[in-house]
């Protein structure tokens, strides 16, 4: 199921580029949206977008139907994502407990962490300090890494 915050910040983005906030965007508005998020498509391929994407064929994309067209990637990427981290989390909760503790922690770094190093990545993945690591903390923190990552890649 698509998480409801992506849904209101995909339409944060249309109406961002829907510039006579009429709640539909034309060519020019939907090129311009797939600029900003790193497509590059030429005229002609944005005509054809339009034209798959605007089912109720009245030229322009509503919200609704982009959101018919995004829905299904987004569904599928969460699923991936998700799968992924639970695989990823499992190896680092090797007693199956449904936590990482500072000490699976450790064992799982690959080179060993100072007392101050293990202490300070505890304190920060564990949000409501109960000293070990939920899957909701290892899904946060690290979904802020990668947000950090593609913030600076961006740039």
């Amino acid at each position: 199921m698509v998480d409801s915050e992506q849904v209101k910040q995909l339409k944060d983005i249309f109406a961002r580029f829907d510039m006579n906030s009429d709640g539909s965007l034309t060519h020019l508005e939907l090129a311009a949206l797939l600029r900003s998020i790193g497509l590059k498509p030429q005229g002609d391929q944005i005509h054809s977008l339009l034209a798959t994407m605007d089912s109720n064929g009245n030229g322009s994309i509503e919200f609704q139907e982009l959101l018919n067209v995004i829905l299904p990637d987004l569904n599928q990427e969460i699923l991936i994502n998700h799968d992924q981290l639970m695989e990823v989390f499992r190896s680092f909760d090797k007693d199956g407990s449904g936590y990482i503790t500072a000490a699976e922690l450790a064992g799982q770094m690959g080179q060993p962490l100072s007392y101050k190093e293990l202490t300070e990545m505890m304190r920060e993945a564990d949000a409501n300090g109960d000293g070990v690591i939920s899957f909701n903390e290892f899904t946060a923190i690290l979904g802020k890494s990668a947000s950090d990552i593609f913030t600076h890649h961006a740039t």
